[in-house]
């Protein structure tokens, strides 16, 4: 049996008093914190109001109001997706005070948190008790909540995405009742949430597996894109966590390789990536290519000279799992069965070429990040299944401003799904029902829990409408909430 809290009495309270109960932790409807825009500037959209909850009887309130009006509510934490999947006409709940370490387990190596805590304050805590994640993926200025909806990924091909790591949720359902999941206790709900898109309710906690904090030695190095090919396999298995970044203008991959050390902290990064020359110099110099497409080359092998230096690096864990992101960005990233990629690698490089060729073919931002994760279980989650290769591109927005990058992104994800791709769902793709159902074999489960659990609807924000059930129309369409340039 589940535990569950019945929601006491709600439904008896009047509406004004209800009005009256949430003003405290409404955001006014002058505050720029009242109109939504996510990380990379690129979809934004303005709620019928935001809540800012401090506590779980808030967001019980928050959702009778929602279930008492027939609004759709979304929860969103620091918005780094970089697609429409936090945006609503409705309303939103902003995890941000929703952000504590609840227990730490130490011998037994698990956490409870709150979903709204982001891996950064998350990480400073685990570290007072000699903990860390197992896995972490590129970025942890990102809350809980938020990479355990979306499966979002950290790179090892023996190492799962970090929805595997979640042991637990407490979960508010729809019908306003709070409930406990994992793969024991209701396991279904439990599959379909850790990957669900926000859709299946309100995660309040994340029963989170860790181990002890350890150190991670990096080495990193710049070799010809062939030779990565072809020794693909050894050198993805020859280290813990393996990535790489492919510079196509220069045809090389930096290689990351990190593994687990007891060696003492030296972190040691590049000084030209990391300075003036790498972070101004080339955001100018991107600027200056929005309107001398060909200069884009030039960049691209700049910084790849930039980097091209072999570097050894040891320090915490999340240090190295993490990167500097940079600039604001588009960007779009798949995953494909491990085995398709040495093939699709080869696709992508033929095609890349046949750009460069072209006086008036396209030339991307660099670099693609190509990363691994292993097999599991998880309905939605795009390694369900299968060992997972997964490759993003992006295109920087120097200063914010917009640059190409819809054609370019229409010809990658072509070849990606040629070869049996899967959009990450944190990020824009124009897959939909008919599509997903052929990638997922348990998809018509998930969406099943999703009928038995929110019948309403309640927890359907426009992206869930529009990917899993199939919903057409202007208000459904995947730009409805595009940030237009100013």
């Amino acid at each position: 049996m589940s535990s569950s809290t019945p929601h006491v009495h709600l439904s008896a309270i009047p509406l004004p008093t209800l009005y009256d109960l949430l003003r405290d932790v409404t955001l006014p409807s002058h505050s720029p914190a009242a109109r939504f825009t996510n990380w990379g500037r690129t979809f934004t959209c303005s709620p019928l109001a935001v809540f800012e909850p401090e506590s779980e009887y808030h967001c019980r309130l928050i959702l009778e109001l929602a279930r008492r009006e027939g609004k759709v509510l979304r929860a969103v934490g620091v918005g780094h997706s970089p697609s429409d999947l936090a945006c609503t006409s409705g309303y939103m709940l902003r995890t941000t005070k929703l952000n504590r370490l609840l227990e730490v387990h130490v011998d037994k190596q698990y956490v409870v948190a709150q979903a709204g805590i982001t891996l950064d304050a998350l990480h400073a805590e685990l570290a007072k008790h000699n903990l860390a994640m197992i896995n972490v993926g590129s970025i942890s200025d990102q809350t809980l909540g938020g990479i355990v909806t979306t499966a979002t990924h950290g790179t090892g091909i023996n190492y799962g995405v970090i929805s595997t790591h979640v042991i637990a949720l407490s979960l508010l359902l729809a019908d306003g009742s709070r409930v406990s999941c994992s793969r024991q206790e209701r396991p279904d709900l439990f599959i379909a949430s850790i990957c669900g898109l926000g859709s299946t309710g309100l995660i309040l906690t994340v029963t989170l597996q860790v181990e002890p904090a350890f150190r991670l030695r990096d080495v990193q190095e710049s070799i010809p894109f062939r030779e990565c090919v072809r020794n693909l396999h050894s050198l993805v298995k020859a280290s813990e966590h393996v990535r790489f970044w492919w510079f196509p203008a220069s045809d090389t991959i930096r290689v990351s390789s990190a593994d687990r050390t007891a060696e003492p902290s030296s972190p040691v990064g590049s000084w030209l990536w990391h300075s003036f020359f790498g972070f101004h110099v080339i955001q100018f110099l991107l600027f200056l290519a929005r309107y001398i497409l060909s200069l884009n080359v030039f960049v691209s092998r700049f910084a790849a000279w930039l980097v091209s230096n072999r570097v050894v690096a040891v320090d915490d864990s999340y240090r190295v799992f993490n990167l500097d992101c940079r600039y604001p960005q588009h960007t779009t990233e798949w995953a494909i069965p491990y085995e398709r990629t040495q093939a699709c690698l080869e696709d992508l490089h033929s095609w890349l070429a046949q750009e460069f060729a072209d006086p008036n073919g396209l030339r991307p931002h660099f670099p693609i990040e190509i990363r691994f994760s292993d097999a599991d279980d998880i309905w939605l989650s795009p390694s369900n299944g299968q060992k997972t290769c997964w490759i993003g591109v992006v295109q920087y927005k120097p200063y914010g401003l917009e640059v190409p990058y819809k054609k370019l992104f229409e010809r990658f994800e072509a070849i990606l799904f040629r070869h049996g791709g899967r959009p990450h769902w944190a990020k824009a793709h124009h897959l939909r029902p008919d599509s997903l159902r052929t990638l997922y074999p348990r998809f018509d489960d998930f969406v099943g829990v999703l009928q038995d659990v929110d019948p309403r609807g309640i927890f359907r924000n426009e992206y869930v409408q529009r990917h899993i059930f199939g919903k057409t129309g202007p208000e459904f369409h995947g730009r409805v909430f595009k940030r237009r340039a100013a």
